[in-house]
């Protein structure tokens, strides 16, 4: 059996799980959570309908236990709730609030609901409102460090629940309701201590026992700790520590004088290993992570990981892969420790050695995926076996569960400031293994915030090649979600980063991409004068293909204008530059679009004899669902033409090439160089 979390009163101890989950103490706390459920709100009093979900909010300090109660009190209602229950947490390890924008999407992921990339904070909570509208869900809100975090998140419905938990009162949310935490009960208290030392030390002398949870308040954390210290010296005694503890009293709180007594007992470098682990992304830590961190093995680290666990110094994350988690009072104490004990050049070090084991991992992560390319395959075979996953579904099982935390160590590693280098080169490689694992839609919320992390080092590092890339990148993004005029603006912004370093990708790339955005906005006539930038720059590099396919987008753009005559020779240019390279599939396309703007033209007898030579072309590329659409097409213009039965037989084949492919036929128009352009479809027999 492998080692799991066990919630007690506010700590999770690593151990032997038993079949059920347990929680010590809190009873009267659950009570009144329970009964605040149930109790009428103010508005209910008053006679009007609750506008909103209703809060309970628990508080206390972190190591109080305040997150386990507030799980134990959602395991006791989430059947009252239909809907899911939704977990986010609002603060960072180091206590920096989360932005709400990240929350409110972490939520909507939750729900299976997209989340557009680069939406705003208010348009993502107006869209979690909206889900959760008519749904009955409950939501824990961990750690939040403020009311206007909660406010945002709250749903707009009185049947639905949340659960906040902070270090105090949340002002300005209304109709809150309250649960401080203190210490546990004595009872609760020995038995927490009793699970880490054993029940004899504890019976044999309840008095010294009792003396210990005086001695540490009955704080959970506290508590966990000092029974850690005893669990590793069998001959200890409970009287003997409580002594110990009393005669170093000081200003201190109980769980710091719990912490400083169990950290004087680690070995110098375990010490040093659990300084360190203040540096890792998110709080969350693998045994990669602290292996780079303090430059030991793999296997090493994980057995001081473990043991770090059993001390309660660390809590274990229910995951797939081995994963643990700093707590929220640990964090500042081990950052505290660095400073004091470690010089700013060993922890730099000590941050370079993790980021570059990090972009080491995700470039093995990527190439497992390149199954067809013998130079990534030679090149993941020359990397250690400790880089090296098993099979690409194991790699990709990696990548979700660190996603987290490799999203922290982009956002750590740009606000640094003096690992820039390596701080590109863990974005590039973490946007590249995401595609290749995701897809580019489904990672397209989290690149979006790497590229604007990218922005921010090109520009500080003046790196206009990079500058624009990130622009172009962005823009796309935003394009995507509907957000044109503000991707124009950032094409324009990487048209003139582009030209700065002379980059002719760049600077193509953007003219077309201007182009592209006049055109979803309905300015043809710009668009197509930019598809000319654009052309006139690839015809003269010889670009060939690229030429071809702006022929015709801007013949694209000059049907939209209606301007029918010039569409035309765009199309044919663009047909005669594809014949040229010899790309079959293309010309079949292109053949397709040229017939669509002759039937728009009006010349339906030219149209069918354009769609009967694209159909030919598209039998020799062996595009079947091209194929489907052009008999589509060739019915439709026999209908046109009077000649129902003729039409018939087209479509009898579009049906026959359908069950050899039962995809969706794809329309002549939904091509490369007709990606931004919408078909235009007449809907009347007289054109």
């Amino acid at each position: 059996m492998t080692d799991q979390a066990v919630d007690t009163g506010g700590v999770r101890l690593s151990g032997k799980a038993p079949a059920e989950r347990q929680f010590l103490g809190r009873t009267r706390e659950l009570k009144e959570l329970l009964a605040d459920i149930e109790r009428a709100g103010l508005d209910t009093i008053s006679g009007r309908k609750a506008p909103r979900a209703r809060v309970l909010l628990i508080a206390g300090r972190p190591g109080s236990g305040r997150t386990a109660l507030a799980e134990e009190l959602v395991r006791q209602v989430a059947d009252r709730y239909d809907d899911r229950v939704l977990r986010v947490r609002l603060s960072e390890s180091d206590g920096t609030p989360v932005p709400i924008e990240r929350a409110a999407r972490e939520l909507l992921a939750a729900l299976d609901l997209p989340t557009p990339a680069g939406a705003d904070q208010d348009d993502l909570s107006e869209a979690l409102r909206t889900a959760l509208a008519d749904r009955r869900a409950l939501l824990l809100l961990d750690d939040a460090v403020d009311a206007e975090q909660v406010d945002a998140l709250l749903p707009d419905s009185p049947d639905c629940l949340a659960v906040a938990v902070s270090d105090g009162p949340l002002t300005g949310i209304s109709d809150v309701r309250p649960c401080t935490l203190g210490g546990l009960d004595t009872k609760s208290a020995l038995e927490l201590l009793t699970r880490s030392t054993g029940s004899v030390r504890v019976t044999v002398d309840p008095y010294a026992a009792e003396g210990l949870v005086e001695e540490c308040q009955a704080h959970p954390a506290a508590l966990t700790l000092v029974g850690g210290w005893l669990a590793a010296r069998p001959k200890a005694t409970v009287a003997d520590l409580a002594k110990q503890l009393r005669a170093e009293s000081d200003e201190s709180t109980p769980l710091g004088r719990a912490f400083q007594l169990v950290y004087a007992s680690l070995p110098t470098t375990a010490a040093r290993t659990l300084r360190l682990l203040a540096l890792a992304p998110a709080g969350l830590v693998d045994p990669q992570t602290a292996s780079a961190l303090a430059g030991c093995s793999v296997g090493g680290a994980r057995s001081a990981l473990d043991d770090f666990v059993r001390m309660g110094l660390l809590r274990s994350v229910p995951s797939a892969l081995p994963q643990y988690e700093v707590p929220g009072w640990l964090h500042p104490t081990l950052r505290t420790l660095t400073e004091t004990h470690d010089r700013p050049a060993e922890l730099q070090l000590a941050r370079a050695r993790m980021l570059e084991r990090t972009v080491r991992l995700l470039q093995s992560c990527r190439a497992i995926t390149e199954t067809d390319n013998p130079e990534a395959r030679e090149k993941l075979q020359g990397m250690p076996r400790s880089l090296r996953f098993p099979s690409p579904r194991a790699a990709e099982e990696w990548l979700r569960v660190r996603r987290p935390a490799l999203l922290a160590a982009v956002r750590l590693a740009v606000a640094d400031g003096e690992l820039d280098t390596l701080a590109r080169r863990l974005m590039s490689q973490l946007v590249r293994t995401m595609v290749a694992h995701f897809g580019t839609q489904a990672a397209a919320p989290d690149l979006y915030g790497v590229h604007r992390l990218v922005l921010d080092v090109a520009e500080r590092r003046e790196l206009p090649r990079e500058k624009a890339a990130a622009l172009l990148n962005l823009g796309d993004l935003d394009a995507q979600t509907g957000r044109t005029g503000q991707a124009l603006a950032r094409y324009r912004e990487a048209l003139d980063a582009g030209r700065s370093a002379n980059d002719p990708y760049a600077t193509g790339r953007a003219m077309e991409s201007v182009g592209g955005a006049h055109l979803e906005l309905g300015d043809y006539d710009r668009a197509a004068d930019w598809f000319g930038r654009a052309l006139a720059q690839r015809l003269a590099r010889d670009e060939r293909t690229d030429a071809a396919r702006l022929y015709g987008r801007i013949a694209a753009a000059q049907t939209f204008a209606g301007r029918y005559g010039d569409a035309q020779r765009g199309w044919r240019a663009a047909v005669a530059g594809y014949r040229k390279e010899g790309d079959v599939a293309s010309q079949a396309r292109a053949l397709s679009e040229l017939a669509r703007v002759q039937e728009y033209a009006g010349r339906p007898e030219e149209s069918l004899h354009t769609c009967h030579e694209a159909l030919e072309w598209a039998r020799r590329a062996d595009d079947v669902r091209l194929q489907a659409a052009l008999q589509l097409r060739l019915a439709d213009t026999l209908e046109h033409l009077g000649d129902p039965a003729s039409a018939g037989l087209h479509r009898g084949a579009a049906d026959r090439l359908l069950e050899e492919d039962p995809g969706e036929p794809q329309r002549p128009d939904d091509t490369e160089h007709g990606a931004n352009a919408y078909e235009i479809r007449s809907t009347s027999t007289k054109d």
